[in-house]
């Protein structure tokens, strides 16, 4: 789409919004012929204390024009949200209009679209003023605000229980049996990569000790422990008891209320396994099929079939974990509505007491694009989340995270539903961002967060394991600015 830019640069809002509207589109920017099929001009005006804003979308033979003026607060960061808000939605406004459909999540096309709630909720405001603030400034749909409303109901409830030096720590494992088709994260078959594994574990455990020591100097507290990957217990039953004894021995445990291990692949899991993550005090594990039918399996490349999920939650359950994980996606290349739903009845029979629904994102890199897989339609991957939704409440199951990608199939969401009392807490504070996360590993990143400043500094790992392992002294230089980011420089 050809985009001109008038009285302003907000080249970010304006892609956003239009990746948001006009899925597969590319921004191309200059001055407008005027003959360009696919086009838009975004115009900024300011006068005193009040900004016009003024879109002209033409689409395919179709035009629109939308305006509207936004009242300008006092201070320049204030400001700039307000010229970015009335930016999105005027663009918004005036793409609804030439496609003829609106969007579930309305103009929001960030991750965290509850976190609105959140914030919301912790200055004050009322349930009912927040969700009112979803359906009117932003668009969202009252099926989809009711929705933020519950998870953005439980992130408030957690934000009130956590100290200012409260933390989660991450630990990354970035190798799998197999790559999975939909596939983008920064992890390694380790069939290709066996001979990197014992040298990563010796880095990351090594981080993991010195990072240990800051924590306990600085006086942080430790209150969630998630390892995930790639798939860890691809690592054998030794290797992964040296990881977790790492995280054990270097960090004051005594805060801790929940430790999850992403079990993931069912064929990695054995009762060995098993055994020694809940010898390591783990009491949340995830076992994650994404489909129950073995077609869609072979499809998105994985080797392993309905039944061995099946054998996987039978030695999970023998083995005790109080709380267990199930995930699934909804867009998956073979898919149908009708396996879909058959998939779910079949995993909400095993009654995990937590249940992700995962909608598929179309990641630059995974074999769906590079191959050119064939995937449900929009209508038929709404078809499966209206079956979800209704299916896990009547089974006892309530939302308590929601986070959105870029480039999912529908422009829907992913949600975890869990039963009352199980909800994880990692979950919570990664999505709605209420604590710092400490993390270690390759492709991982370390978020440090300042709610009562509302500030949050992100350190980015090397992103492949041969890079995290030539690498040392970058944990040495992430490990200064924790220290500076809480004073102890």
């Amino acid at each position: 789409m050809k985009l001109e830019l008038r009285g302003h640069n907000e080249r970010y809002t304006v892609e956003q919004s239009m990746l948001n509207l006009f899925p597969g589109e590319l921004p191309v920017y200059g001055t407008l012929a005027g003959d360009e099929p696919r086009r838009a001009v975004v115009e900024l005006s300011e006068t005193g204390s009040q900004a016009r804003i003024a879109v002209e979308l033409s689409y395919d033979g179709k035009t629109a024009r939308k305006e509207r003026t936004e009242v300008l607060p006092d201070t320049e960061y204030e400001k700039e949200r307000i010229r970015r808000r009335g930016i999105g939605r005027c663009f918004y406004d005036a793409a609804i209009e030439v496609t003829g459909t609106r969007p579930p999540w309305g103009m929001l096309s960030g991750v965290r679209p509850d976190k609105l709630v959140t914030a919301a909720l912790l200055s004050g405001k009322s349930e009912a003023e927040a969700r009112r603030m979803l359906e009117e400034t932003y668009a969202v749909t009252p099926e989809r605000a009711a929705l933020a409303l519950e998870t953005g109901r439980t992130a408030y409830r957690t934000a009130l229980q956590l100290g200012e030096r409260d933390i989660a720590v991450y630990v990354g494992v970035p190798f799998c049996p197999t790559r999975c088709a939909y596939c983008s994260f920064v992890s390694q078959s380790v069939e290709k990569s066996f001979k990197l594994v014992e040298p990563y574990l010796e880095a990351l455990t090594a981080e993991i000790r010195e990072g240990g020591a800051l924590a306990r100097r600085l006086g942080l507290r430790v209150r969630a422990f998630y390892m995930g990957g790639g798939t860890p217990t691809t690592l054998t039953p030794r290797q992964l008891s040296d990881v977790l004894t790492a995280f054990e021995t270097s960090f004051d445990t005594s805060y801790c209320t929940e430790r999850t291990v992403e079990a993931g692949r069912p064929d990695t899991i054995t009762a060995e396994k098993l055994s020694v993550l809940r010898a390591h005090g783990v009491d949340r594990v995830s076992v994650n099929p994404q489909s129950m039918e073995d077609g869609v399996l072979r499809a998105i490349g994985r080797r392993h079939t309905a039944a061995d999920v099946e054998r996987a939650m039978e030695l999970a359950s023998a083995a005790g974990f109080p709380h267990i994980n199930m995930d699934v996606i909804a867009g998956l290349p073979a898919d149908t509505p009708a396996g879909f739903e058959r998939t779910l009845r079949r995993c909400v029979a095993f009654a995990p007491d937590n249940l992700t629904v995962h909608t598929l994102a179309l990641k630059k890199g995974s074999r769906v694009l590079t191959e050119g897989l064939a995937i449900p339609d929009a209508a038929s991957v709404g078809a499966m989340l209206d079956f979800a939704a209704p299916t896990l409440r009547g089974a006892g199951y309530a939302p308590y995270y929601l986070y959105r990608q870029k480039y999912m199939s529908g422009s829907f969401e992913n949600i975890g539903w869990a039963k009352p009392g199980a909800e994880c807490l990692y979950n919570i504070v990664i999505m709605s961002e209420l604590c710092a996360i400490l993390s270690f590993g390759a492709g991982g990143s370390t978020k440090l967060v300042d709610r009562r400043a509302n500030r949050i500094r992100r350190l980015f790992h090397p992103k492949y394991a041969e890079e995290y392992i030539a690498r040392p002294e970058k944990r040495g230089a992430d490990f200064a600015e924790i220290a500076a980011f809480y004073g102890d420089a």
